[in-house]
């Protein structure tokens, strides 16, 4: 597909998050505009009033900025746009292409169920010359014959019957126009190419293309509307019913860049179906033809696998950054956090990591005076269970007596306990771990004990022995 300079526009309504299928329309707007040297554009749909404040734009901003999305133009705000909306209204009342509504929705629904219409608005005030004024809203006469065709590039063509759509509101009761205008007349306004958004609007495309035809703004700018996005249920992703805001992702500790990558491929996948690849090979290869039709499934644990790719390829001293950095972020200061221990033990941490998240259980015994308790139920009796095994009490006992003799290094340290298991007969990493980390799973366990103190390690095993019957 080659393309002179398209302009694209990504337009959230501020809602005090942004939502994964947001931010993925996002990516593909971008991805589009930098596929083919165009432009992106950020406009915000804040024509509700109570939603226009920058804490709702900084919801908006702040994630796209994380993932790397940054505007060529904008933010523009249609709050601050509304005369030209007014105006647009103004001149399709004076073209005889809108009315003024005195009817309230109780009164529509009240003559809907009296004479079984079920179209939506009646058209009872469609020429009953109703004079404009408080709490009167503007309709659009729709045309009741011909139809919308939408050449859809990725759901094909696309027809709407203009004889079911209903003569739509464009301006509010209160005198505030509504979304489907200022849609028409900054799309004109800003030269948009193509629009490219969720499947959710496609309902709302017809009308736009007849307010924009009734404006006379010309030829409209190409559609790509992009699959919906459903979770585990198979049903629409919902804050209600599903992880939905990125932010609550990022706080988990998904990379952008893993993040990035995996809602590339919510819809859209490059033809050699390599799935971890550099966002410029995304890039070179983003085209709208290559969109499926059919729901994308948003799979959690493969973001999280993915973000695990990310993390095991990162250098040493890089995850080192961008470990510390995650805990300040969170909230964790640990009183003896070593970053040169956090840089011997970063390999097996990686192997180990999905997300950030994951980090402070594997690593809060190391950097914390005292050991984490386990808030588990199910693997507290786990605990309890191994802890009250056959010969536990024997092993520590030898533990404790040769670690205070043996070198103070891996091997040494290693040796030791394997070499009590097999003298006893029993288990012995096991218990050990469970004394001085307080959980039974975690990193292998040898390297970060030859970081501590051996005094702590000793007072960690002598505390777990006497609580022992």
């Amino acid at each position: 597909m080659a393309l002179e300079s398209p302009r694209v526009r990504f337009a959230p309504a501020p809602s005090g998050y942004l939502h994964v299928g947001s931010a993925r329309s996002a990516l593909f707007n971008w991805l589009f505009a930098k596929r083919f040297s165009g432009t992106f554009i950020l406009r915000i749909e804040d024509t509700n009033a109570d939603l226009a404040k920058p804490e709702f734009y900084q919801a908006i901003t702040t994630p796209l900025e994380w993932l790397g999305l940054r505007w060529d133009e904008g933010p523009f705000y249609q709050s601050e746009r509304t005369e030209k909306y007014i105006e647009a209204v103004a001149n399709l009342i004076d073209s005889k292409l809108a009315y003024c509504c005195e009817c309230t929705r109780e009164e529509i629904d009240a003559r809907n169920k009296e004479t079984g219409f079920r179209g939506g608005y009646d058209g009872y005030c469609r020429n009953r010359e109703v004079s404009d004024g408080p709490g009167i809203t503007i309709r659009f006469m729709t045309p009741k014959t011909g139809i919308v065709e939408i050449d859809d590039l990725v759901r094909g063509k696309v027809e709407f019957q203009n004889s079911e759509l209903e003569d739509f509101v464009i301006r509010r009761g209160n005198g505030t126009p509504v979304f489907l205008v200022a849609n028409a007349v900054d799309d004109a306004d800003m030269r948009i190419t193509h629009v490219i958004r969720g499947e959710d609007l496609l309902n709302t495309t017809p009308k736009v293309v007849l307010l924009w035809e009734a404006l006379d703004f010309g030829k409209p700018p190409k559609y790509a509307h992009l699959p919906l996005l459903v979770g585990d249920d198979r049903k629409k992703l919902s804050k209600r019913r599903h992880s939905v805001a990125l932010s609550d992702f990022r706080n988990q500790g998904i990379l952008p860049e893993a993040m990035t990558n995996y809602l590339a491929l919510l819809g859209w996948g490059p033809p050699d179906e390599k799935e971890i690849r550099p966002i410029q090979e995304m890039i070179d290869l983003f085209d709208l033809e290559n969109v499926n039709k059919s729901p994308a499934f948003f799979d959690e644990k493969k973001l999280r696998h993915i973000n695990g790719e990310y993390i095991r390829a990162l250098p040493s001293e890089d995850f080192v950054t961008l470990a510390t950095s995650y805990f300040e972020e969170n909230g964790w200061q640990p009183t003896n956090l070593n970053l040169q221990a956090l840089t011997i033990l970063a390999p097996d941490l990686q192997e180990r990591t999905e997300i950030l998240a994951d980090l402070k259980p594997l690593v809060d015994w190391i950097f914390e005076e005292s050991i984490p308790e386990e808030t588990n139920e199910k693997e507290l009796k786990k605990i309890g269970k191994a802890m009250q095994s056959e010969k536990v009490a024997e092993v520590l006992d030898l533990v404790i007596a040769q670690l205070q003799e043996c070198s103070w290094d891996e091997n040494s340290i290693g040796e030791v306990i394997s070499g009590v298991g097999e003298t006893l007969s029993a288990k012995s990493q096991v218990p050990v771990r469970i004394a001085v980390t307080g959980r039974r799973i975690g990193l292998p366990l040898y390297k970060p004990m030859a970081i501590l103190d051996r005094s702590l390690i000793i007072k960690r095993l002598i505390d777990a022995r006497s609580k022992l019957t």
